[in-house]
């Protein structure tokens, strides 16, 4: 460490005590103003210092404690013959590796020893039921969990799910455990206190305390992101550990933070307990978690694509594909309608529509409500079960050259040509027009248009080539104002865009 370095560590370090002095400082000005002193009506009355003290946790900790425990999992490393870089071939990390280490490198690749991970977890039945993050153990070769008694016990892995990013595991301890309670997440309220335990940086039994600072959250985890964010301090090795209301009960299994540096900025993530209730229920019964899968893309209404829709609000889950043969095509639900309700819950987005779809059995018939062409319908749709691979996929193509046509929108339009076809993988059924030029600060280019989107449908109306989009374009634009819904083919996913027409015709 150079003396720069220290000097700036050491003032850094200065800062934070003056700052730290002036809060306490400040406090005791505060409580020491004199009775006679001018006061507003708007400020607060006198507070006691009972009044005014933060709560203790270290009798929630000393019951919690025993029940967490650490993970240490061990992979063996891949062995490489050849002696090849880890590293996708010609990427800048496989460059930097043939570099720095070449062939010698390579050698000691090949020779690597098993790489570990250390995690957290916490105990839930006596009989040794453990429940921790999914990426914790993933492809794990062994698994021991550490005791806070400091017995270290082999585990098995009962089950995992990628999905939620929960695992469940299961020791023999030789007699009953204690262990812990999951509680109501639901009841967890942005402000209430939480206290996090694990084993952050292999420092085990480490405990840190916050609040919860927002529900809800959407982290692009999955389609079943549903975190409490917290400000608990949670670093490398706290995942899967415990997250504690102040009576003690679980409300989160602790999983990820957002963090530019890879250490805790006051941002962590946990899962709510009533979804690991769920997905540790279904892993005992099972094995593994069977979902409902509908086969329909779906993405947000926006209050442009409300306006386009004739919908009264922006909510909901708007139809983008259907996949042929899938539960959603045989119960008659199409591209562009907008699911509104599962059952009697309703539906505000797609997040809310895949949990809905998620918790409901493989072979049960759900009501949906949706909204179609301004009228609302009822459909019954029979689900079957998620499988892993039931997603859809598509490459990415070139934009077409060809005719061009213009419009108000600021889009220039091009035929699906052979060539066009095979450069942005179409199926060879495809009918409609493909976006060739944009142009900039257009209402296409605000609504988010892309050269190489295929425009097959406008305004609820499929289209077949350049002429019947254009048509169909002016036509449903003919109001200054008014927002048209395109269906589009984008990397080999169908989705909507709402283009509003200029305000002046």
């Amino acid at each position: 460490m150079t003396d720069t370095t220290t000097r700036r560590r050491r003032s850094a370090g200065f800062a934070a005590v003056l700052m730290a002095g002036t809060a306490l400082g400040s406090l005791a000005f505060w409580e020491s103003t004199p009775a006679g002193a001018q006061t507003a009506a708007i400020n607060p009355p006198a507070l006691t210092q009972q009044a005014i003290a933060l709560p203790g946790f270290a009798d929630l900790v000393d019951r919690v404690r025993p029940a967490v425990v650490t993970i240490t999992a061990t992979e063996r490393a891949p062995q490489s013959a050849s002696g090849q870089s880890p590293f996708p071939e010609g990427s800048q990390q496989d460059q930097m590796f043939r570099r720095f280490f070449g062939e010698q490198g390579q050698e000691q690749q090949a020779q690597r020893r098993p790489t570990t991970a250390l995690g957290s977890g916490f105990v839930v039945s006596a009989q040794g039921t453990v429940v921790t993050n999914n990426h914790v153990v993933q492809g794990a070769t062994t698994v021991k969990v550490t005791l806070e008694d400091g017995r270290e016990l082999t585990a098995r892995v009962v089950g995992r799910d990628p999905r939620t990013d929960i695992a469940v595991l299961k020791i023999d301890a030789g007699q009953p455990l204690p262990f812990l309670e999951l509680g109501d997440s639901n009841h967890a309220r942005v402000g209430d206190w939480v206290v996090a335990v694990g084993n952050p940086f292999g420092l085990g039994g480490t405990v840190t305390t916050g609040v919860v600072s927002a529900r809800g959250r959407n982290i692009g985890a999955g389609p079943y992101d549903d975190f409490l964010q917290i400000d608990a301090s949670i670093n490398s090795g706290n995942s899967g550990g415990p997250l504690f209301a102040l009576d003690g009960s679980v409300i989160g299994v602790n999983t990820a933070i957002f963090s530019p540096t890879g250490g805790s900025v006051g941002i962590g993530f946990a899962i709510p307990s009533n979804m690991v209730r769920q997905v540790v229920a279904q892993i005992e019964a099972n094995g593994h978690v069977e979902r409902g899968f509908l086969g329909a893309m779906t993405q947000p209404v926006t209050p442009a694509l409300a306006q386009a829709l004739r919908l009264p609000r922006p909510e909901g889950a708007l139809v983008g594909q259907v996949e042929p043969e899938s539960p959603a095509a045989r119960g008659g639900l199409r591209a562009g309608d907008v699911v509104t309700k599962v059952g009697e819950a309703n539906v505000a987005n797609p997040r809310e529509l895949a949990r809905a779809i998620g918790e409901a059995r493989p072979g049960s018939t759900v009501r949906l409500s949706v909204q179609r062409d301004g009228q609302p319908q009822e459909l019954n749709v029979t689900l079957v079960e998620l499988r892993e691979n039931d997603a859809t996929g598509g490459k990415t193509g070139t934009s077409p050259r060809g005719e061009a046509r213009g419009g108000p929108v600021g889009v220039a339009l091009a035929p699906i040509t052979d060539e066009a076809r095979q450069q942005l993988n179409l199926p060879a059924n495809t009918r409609g027009a493909v976006v060739a030029t944009i142009r900039p600060e257009s209402p296409a280019a605000e609504a988010g248009l892309r050269p190489g989107d295929v425009i097959v449908g406008v305004a609820g109306r499929d289209v077949t080539d350049v002429q019947q989009a254009a048509t169909a374009i002016r036509e449903a634009g003919r109001t200054p104002g008014s927002a048209v819904a395109l269906r589009i083919l984008r990397e080999g996913q169908s989705a909507f865009v709402a283009v509003r027409m200029p305000a002046q015709g």
